[in-house]
């Protein structure tokens, strides 16, 4: 019966995570409250004039009112009914349905979103058609909350929610219904599964996942597969064989491919990750920067290393820039030298971006040179910049250029600290930036 096994895996769960490392377990340790009795329930629903999915009711009154569960765990029922926000929304029928088109979704949440000054009561309406059947279960942090459909044709199905975002429907979860999704996520802690977004990713094991892409009706289903592969920490060496084949033959999931061989293996993705950094196409280059970084950090990459400084000179956006620093920084390679071209750039956005990479190089006082032309050739903003990013540098070619931002940094009491040391490290008065 589910319910005694969701009863034992509550308990593999608790020794499984006895530190409670998985995402909200501190906050319910596991346990559960206790149970709401048949007369409380049937009192609820007769005053919410709704009736509860039975799944739902009978982790209530078998399982337990709230406690454990995913993310920071179950409301309870008055709790639950505490976050809606008018006497009917419970029992209207949910609008809301999975793979809403987004052209839907937005005309849906238009005046919600809208940059028009509304009535208060136009806009409590159309929130409360959005929300209308769903019953707040629980909260993942943050924006993110986990709702019950109450009415109409999903009943029973969870939906994880977020502010109203244009583009960006609200996600209906895979399990038919609580007590499905609740053992799935019992699941995954026991076999030790990555469940930092779980729900959110097609449940399955890898045969499972790897049998859904090789029957996929379209090209969506494929890549869903693809990424609940995602919750695997490590993927063994016949699923590795086969997202090579993908990587090989499917163009479009290629890099979703290779980051899931390169989360297990960064050997085994070697080869594709060079092809990547020699690849001419910026996104490729970004992409393989975007896996180095992520997962070669435990793995000898001095070979990758070559080919990010041999591939500078074809960067030209700040995000690709970024990630350059963040591998070659980790690998103490990145020096001034190798970024003048981006501290120098006529694109302000590439320049902060190349500023914040160096931040820890060593060279700077060395480089004055490219310094120099860096602060001539930008406005305040490179100075600012330099300053968060480098901090204050004991150099008196820069104080000109301190001189100038002085104003808006003396009422900084850290800051104007660490100004005065410099000052003193360069054995000048403490009042030389206020001096005319």
């Amino acid at each position: 019966m589910q319910l005694d096994r969701i009863k034992s895996k509550l308990e593999k769960a608790l020794r499984k995570d006895t530190a409670f490392s998985v995402f909200g377990a501190s906050s319910h340790k596991y346990k559960v409250n206790e149970k709401l009795r048949a007369k409380e329930l049937t009192e609820w629903q007769e005053k919410n004039q709704v009736t509860l999915p039975e799944p739902y009711t009978q982790f209530l009154t078998e399982i337990g009112n709230g406690g454990a569960g995913p993310y920071y765990g179950i409301y309870s029922i008055e709790k639950a009914t505490s976050y809606t926000d008018s006497d009917d929304a419970l029992a209207a029928k949910c609008v809301l349905y999975p793979s809403m088109p987004k052209e839907e979704w937005n005309h849906l949440i238009e005046p919600l979103i809208s940059d028009e000054d509304i009535p208060d009561s136009e806009y409590d309406a159309a929130r409360n058609m959005v929300m209308s059947g769903l019953l707040c279960i629980g909260t993942q942090g943050c924006e993110y909350d986990m709702y019950l459909v109450l009415e109409g044709e999903h009943k029973g199905k969870i939906v994880y929610t977020s502010a109203f975002y244009s583009n960006h429907p609200f996600f209906f979860v895979y399990d038919n219904n609580f007590l499905d999704w609740y053992e799935r996520w019992l699941d995954e802690i026991i076999l030790d599964y990555d469940i930092s977004w779980f729900g959110s990713r097609m449940p399955g094991n890898e045969n499972e996942l790897i049998e859904v892409y090789q029957n996929a009706p379209n090209e969506e289903i494929k890549s869903k597969a693809l990424d609940g592969m995602f919750k695997f920490k490590k993927i063994s060496q016949p699923s590795i064989n086969f997202l090579k084949s993908v990587a090989d033959q499917d163009q479009k999931e290629r890099i979703k491919a290779i980051r899931l061989i390169c989360k297990t293996s960064v050997d085994a993705g070697r080869n594709y990750l060079l092809e990547l950094l020699h690849s001419n196409r910026n996104e490729d280059l970004l992409q393989a920067l975007m896996i180095v970084n992520s997962y070669s950090k435990t793995v000898d990459s001095s070979d990758f290393i070559k080919v990010i400084v041999q591939s500078l000179d074809r960067v030209n956006d700040p995000e690709t820039l970024r990630y350059a620093g963040y591998v070659l920084e980790y690998s103490g390679t990145i020096t001034i030298q190798n970024f003048s071209r981006f501290l120098c750039h006529s694109d302000s956005s590439i320049q902060s971006a190349a500023i914040y990479a160096t931040r820890n190089c060593n060279d700077k006082l060395e480089s004055w040179a490219i310094i120099k032309q860096m602060l001539m050739g930008g406005d305040k903003e490179v100075v600012k910049n330099s300053i968060l990013y480098w901090d204050v540098i004991p150099h008196e070619k820069l104080l000109p250029y301190y001189k100038a931002v002085w104003p808006e940094y003396k009422s900084n009491l850290n800051l104007r600290e660490k100004f005065i040391d410099c000052l003193k490290e360069l054995k000048l008065s403490d009042d030389y930036f206020d001096k005319e």
